[in-house]
């Protein structure tokens, strides 16, 4: 038991297939097997022993007293009857050929009539098949009339008078024999038809009867006509007619006065039986024929409209005309059944197992599985899962990124919604490892690093560090306490990216920030008495002595005030202050660069003048200077300080 349909009137699946096509028998067991220890199939349960066929289901009714439940389904032909105060079969019995539909004539399964597609009918009792009758032509549904005992047998083709009318099979099981049959209008045939008519010859597609109230009769045609029969005058009283396509529906309601009717195009119409307009009109929205209308009345006396084609059942309120709320089975239907002052719905469909729905808004569970409340009761205090938890929303571009969009409409995994697809997370899951093999290790990867940063977070720091910004974070420690600190702008997530963003970064250079900040000091001028400080430690070190505080004085007072100059540091062999030039004041100097070299720095003369070989060897070598005896190494002697 699941929940299909959550929303304001939630529908539960009791039994039935959850996949289109059967599973092999031994895959079925293997599985039933296996579901008894997941926690997932722990609601999931067997309410009627064997409410299967082996391949399709045709029609299902339950009778009158509510204690048996009968079906019929192939292959081969057969019918099955339950009894549901033990909840199992109680037997199944064949047929020579398939069965069309049947009705029970008493208030239990001991008479039944049946319907079958080889032109026949078939009266079934206890025991077996009590007698069995030809139609002189095929019929297409049953009506039984309770107050004269008559079975009525709407059929295919013409009448054999010549008349040109459709005819309605009348069989009184009291004398046991034929009556005259009631003629209806079904169209004109082909010219040059046979006696009854050619393969595409009219019929008279469905009947009902008003039993508890009028006893009108009401039969539906091919041309989209409803006419109406009086059984006490056994004369035509009214036809109603203007229908699009063919009339496959009827069903009055509980007082009389209201008939609604469904046609092979999918509209369902609700007549009032004094007006020929329809009180309301609804289209099923698949375009298929309507196989079944039935009239319901929930606990607090609404009147609800259910209609069912081949793909869906919808219920609609009555009054207001709005849909109440609808069931889309995973198999094709044949049949709906409601279980009489209950909320339970049974379905013949062409799955191998029958479906049965409960809709607790539409009245309490059957007396013979009232165990089913405290269930739905259970099942409600649970979260429900989402339809979509387990897929993933893709647009048509991310779609052709993982060569998906091949599958468009040609498999359920895709299901169209807005401006993308919703795609099963299995196969999504696939294609991103066949479009990236390596997506797992990098997923991985940014998992470890998310909880080893978690981890950094939860240790205690003095100072928290940030990747941008981080003067401003020292300013708001130093100035707040840490209740402060966690309630304001560091403890707050919209804030986040102020401290991450490279784009948040606060410019201290900026004229804004400076006419806003005038006391603050600007960061260029700390960065250039740092650099500053930094070569004069080096040239401390050596021989050479400097003032620090005199070559910061002189930088300060070479620049301007708005203006940001880099200077460059350099020192001499012969002693001295260092010489700080900016990079504007080291144009290249214009005119012949003469061949004289005196002011050599370093250990070699470098030079690249050429020279003769003979004046090159007349030259004497230097003396190579001496090195100093405490083991520096001056930072003067580097041949490249003076470029």
């Amino acid at each position: 038991m699941k929940l299909t349909n959550p929303g304001a009137v939630p529908v539960y699946t009791v039994s039935g297939p959850s996949t289109a096509r059967p599973l092999p028998e031994w895959l079925a067991r293997r599985r039933k097997r296996s579901a008894k220890y997941d926690p997932e199939e722990l609601n999931n349960f067997e309410l009627l022993q064997n409410f299967d066929f082996e391949e399709a289901s045709n029609c299902v009714r339950v009778s009158e007293d509510g204690n048996w439940i009968m079906s019929s389904g192939t292959y081969k032909p057969q019918f099955h009857v339950h009894n549901t105060q033990e909840l199992s079969l109680s037997f199944a019995r064949h047929t020579k050929s398939e069965n069309t539909t049947f009705l029970m004539l008493s208030q239990d399964y001991t008479k039944s009539v049946h319907l079958q597609s080889d032109r026949s009918i078939e009266f079934h009792t206890p025991m077996g098949c009590h007698y069995e009758v030809r139609l002189p032509r095929f019929g297409r549904d049953l009506a039984y009339l309770r107050q004269s005992t008559e079975v009525l047998i709407p059929s295919v083709g013409l009448s054999a008078d010549g008349s040109g009318l459709g005819e309605v099979f009348r069989l009184d099981l009291e004398r046991g024999q034929f009556l005259r049959p009631w003629q209806v209008d079904v169209g004109e045939d082909a010219p040059g038809a046979g006696l009854q008519g050619s393969i595409h010859v009219g019929a008279v597609n469905v009947a009902t009867v008003a039993e508890s109230t009028h006893g009108l009769c009401a039969f539906g045609t091919s041309i989209g006509t409803v006419e109406f029969y009086d059984p006490r005058s056994r004369n035509r009283v009214a036809v109603l007619g203007g229908q699009e396509g063919e009339v496959t529906a009827l069903d009055y309601s509980r007082d009389g006065l209201s008939i609604a009717l469904g046609t092979s195009t999918g509209i369902v119409q609700v007549f009032d039986m004094r007006n020929p307009r329809p009180l309301m009109k609804k289209d099923q929205g698949m375009g298929l024929p309507i196989k079944n209308i039935i009239h319901l009345t929930t606990p607090t006396e609404e009147k609800k409209l259910l209609t069912a084609d081949k793909r869906i059942i919808k219920l609609w309120d009555e009054q207001t005309g709005d849909l109440w709320t609808s069931i889309e089975p995973t198999v094709d239907i044949n049949h709906v059944a409601h279980v009489p002052d209950s909320g339970m719905l049974l379905t013949a469909n062409e799955g191998k197992q029958m479906h049965s729905f409960f809709i607790p808004n539409l009245g309490l569970a059957p007396r013979w599985c009232h165990f089913l409340d405290n269930m739905v009761h259970e099942m409600e205090n649970e979260k429900r899962v989402d339809t979509y938890d387990n897929y993933k929303f893709l647009t048509i571009p991310e779609l052709k990124q993982l060569s998906l969009a091949h599958l468009v409409g040609k498999t359920n995994l895709l299901r169209p919604y807005m401006h993308g697809y919703f795609v099963h997370s299995k196969l999504y899951d696939q294609a991103r490892l066949i479009a990236n093999p390596y997506v797992w290790e990098e997923e991985r990867a940014k998992r470890v690093k998310e909880k080893v940063e978690k981890a950094r977070e939860s240790r205690i720091r003095g100072v928290k560090k940030v990747k941008v910004n981080q003067k401003l974070v020292d300013k708001i420690v130093d100035r707040s306490d840490k209740k402060k600190i966690a309630a304001g702008v560091l403890g707050d997530d919209r804030f986040g990216k102020l401290f991450e963003d490279e784009e948040f970064k606060v410019d201290e250079m900026s004229y804004e920030f400076r006419a806003l900040n005038p006391s603050t000091q600007v960061g260029g001028q700390e960065v250039a008495v740092q650099h500053v400080k930094d070569d004069s430690s080096v040239t401390s070190n050596s021989d050479d002595e400097s003032d620090p505080e005199s070559e910061v004085e002189d930088i300060r007072k070479k620049k301007s005030k708005d203006d940001v100059v880099m200077q460059v540091s350099s020192s001499k062999i012969a002693g001295g202050k260092a010489k700080d030039t900016a990079f504007g004041q080291r144009a290249p100097k214009t005119g012949r660069i003469t061949k004289a070299r005196t002011d050599v720095v370093g250990e070699q003369k470098v030079t690249f003048v050429p020279e003769s070989k003979k004046k090159k060897q007349a030259e004497p070598e230097a003396a190579p200077k001496r090195r100093r005896d405490d083991g520096r190494r001056s930072a003067s002697t580097n041949t490249f300080r003076r470029l």
